[in-house]
């Protein structure tokens, strides 16, 4: 069994990822080698349970922990203050210390929640994360952001609390449907869009081996989080350049509340699949990039089988003026200055801070399927 190993190098608390398959029934024995004597509360979602709990339960059972599972429903509805409680109680119903882990076991929602709630439990437990999705394997159980959404925005409650362990069981994505694995290989071609044009050349070569499994699966996801891993350490707090881990984001979280986070109609990959077209697309209309750029990018998405533009979602969008005003509230704006994550080219963003909205709304305007 091959596990590749990428560290998330942040001094005294840097950690591992390990990637590979049959990492859910080695969990015990990983979680142990690092955190010796912890017990621990398994957070989770029905669908996951169903398919990896119990194999879970008897790795950790198996090594020692003890462990109590918290299930919650599945859907970016459960990002919420209410399933937030019920974490929090169920892990202080399990009388867990301040040394005990929240092991997150899930895709990013779970993710998201449990390391919110662990961060905050006795003013911080310990987590590990342990990402069931592509999406999550890739981008959210890495880095530390966690949080819950709220009816003002998404992800606007949170904290930063990172890790002691991230176990990406590449076996695990054998159990997502074609459009999950597609939501979450659009943060895998981020990478390459950010500033690795080699890596994203490499994917238009090679996503239907990424799809299929194998070799190139666990590269991809294993560049994808070396490219997050260094960015992270050197801003672990998004104070400068790990912005740039957000493109595609703004475009992508203002469709996503715009659509009241129905999942039915927009996922979060899809969300951000969308924004990265928009955001090469409004690059270009800058005159910062080429046409023909926003177009490769437009192209590889579509080929994988991701939404490119609005006129994707399905069901109606609020106006351009309403859009515009979900942009205003994400939490990438600063001081009311419109923060966005613009390209000169494949591989070449960089963050622009004072965009004027009179720009953006044009842009949304021309490019609003009404």
């Amino acid at each position: 069994m091959s596990i590749e190993t990428v560290p998330v190098r942040l001094g005294d608390r840097t950690y591992d990822i390990l990637i590979g398959a049959g990492l859910i029934a080695r969990a015990g024995e990983e979680i142990v080698r690092r955190l010796p004597g912890v017990r621990a509360a398994i957070v989770t979602d029905g669908h996951v349970a169903a398919a990896h709990l119990d194999p879970l339960l008897a790795s950790l059972e198996g090594a020692g922990v003890g462990s109590t599972a918290i299930t919650l429903p599945p859907g970016e509805k459960t990002k919420s203050f209410e399933a937030l409680q019920t974490v929090v109680d169920g892990v202080l119903a399990a009388r867990l210390e301040r040394g005990d882990a929240v092991i997150a076991l899930g895709g990013g929602v779970i993710g998201d929640l449990a390391g919110f709630a662990s961060g905050i439990v006795r003013r911080g437990m310990r987590f590990v994360q342990m990402p069931t999705s592509l999406l999550a394997q890739v981008d959210s159980s890495v880095g530390g952001k966690t949080g819950i959404n709220s009816t003002h925005g998404k992800n606007l409650v949170g904290v930063f609390h990172q890790p002691q362990l991230v176990l990406a069981d590449t076996g695990a994505l054998d159990t997502l449907s074609d459009r999950e694995f597609r939501a979450g290989y659009a943060e895998v071609a981020k990478y390459g869009l950010i500033d690795r044009p080699d890596f994203f050349a490499w994917l238009e070569d090679n996503w239907r081996e990424i799809f299929e499994g194998g070799p190139a699966r666990t590269r991809a996801i294993a560049e994808s989080c070396r490219a997050k891993a260094e960015v992270v350490a050197r801003d672990e707090f998004e104070t400068g350049d790990r912005a740039l881990l957000n493109l595609g984001h703004t475009f992508g979280h203002a469709l996503e509340g715009a659509t009241g986070y129905d999942s039915g109609r927009l996922v979060h990959g899809e969300g951000v699949a969308i924004g990265m077209a928009l955001a090469h697309r409004f690059s270009s209309r800058l005159n910062l990039c080429s046409m023909d750029d926003a177009l490769r990018v437009e192209r590889h998405l579509a080929a994988v089988g991701l939404p490119t533009r609005m006129a994707d979602i399905p069901g109606d969008l609020p106006d351009a003026d309403r859009l515009l005003a979900y942009i205003a509230q994400d939490k990438k704006v600063s001081r009311g200055a419109l923060t966005f994550i613009l390209t000169r080219g494949v591989g070449q963003a960089f963050i622009a801070r004072d965009v004027p909205s009179s720009e953006v709304l044009a842009f949304l305007k021309e490019n609003h399927p009404r």
